[in-house]
């Protein structure tokens, strides 16, 4: 005897079919949708950003050895503003090893320090620092009073006395072109040595 039903499953079956590949190529055309987009992104990321670490105390309390930060790269960074935290790399200083200091002062302006009070002066001025560490005992080398030489900055450790910086012959200014950039966010905090643990409660923008 005939099935009458035979086509009915039949139907069925082709129009299972036909939404089963609908859903394979909606699925595939998300994800390719979702790598190109993701490769995007990663393109942006390493034209605009890049990602550093600090090493060492030159810059503490503001940075702690083995903070992760996120870097605006020197070709969209601008230029530089006394307060920026920046990246350079300083081929006369341990073969060009990245380096994390504060800008000071900018072309143009005069740099003096009383070693003694361990204040910073700029244009005769004194700066109010209350992100510093230790105040600025520690000579280096470098006379003083500076006046900071056109396309190039002046920059020091957030800790003074254990920090080597613009005030050492080995660095000195620090030519524009040798930034790396600009310091933006705490991505993620490096160990507290003291307490052995990390603090994500400094996570956070660099300003």
């Amino acid at each position: 005897m005939e099935n009458k039903h035979q086509p009915a499953t039949e139907n069925l079956e082709i129009v299972e079919k036909q939404d089963r590949n609908a859903r394979q190529r909606e699925v595939l055309s998300y994800l390719h949708d979702l790598v190109y987009g993701l490769a995007v992104v990663l393109l942006v990321f390493m034209l605009f950003f890049r990602i550093v670490v600090v090493s060492g105390p030159s810059m503490m309390q503001t940075l702690k050895n083995g903070d992760c930060l996120l870097l605006v790269c020197n070709t969209f960074y601008g230029r530089p503003k006394q307060g920026d935290i920046v990246v350079a790399s300083k081929s006369t200083f341990k073969n060009g090893e990245p380096i994390i200091k504060r800008v000071i002062a900018t072309e143009g302006q005069e740099v003096n320090i009383d070693f003694v009070k361990g204040i910073v002066y700029v244009d005769g001025v004194a700066l109010d620092e209350p992100y510093t560490n230790t105040p600025t005992n520690f000579f280096e080398g470098v006379q003083f009073p500076v006046i900071v030489e056109e396309g190039c900055v002046f920059v020091m450790g957030d800790n003074r006395n254990d920090s080597w910086d613009s005030r050492s012959q080995d660095i000195g200014m620090i030519d524009r072109r040798e930034l790396l950039g600009r310091a933006i966010f705490i991505a993620f905090p490096g160990v507290n040595k003291d307490s052995g643990r990390r603090e994500f409660n400094r996570i956070g923008a660099l300003w």
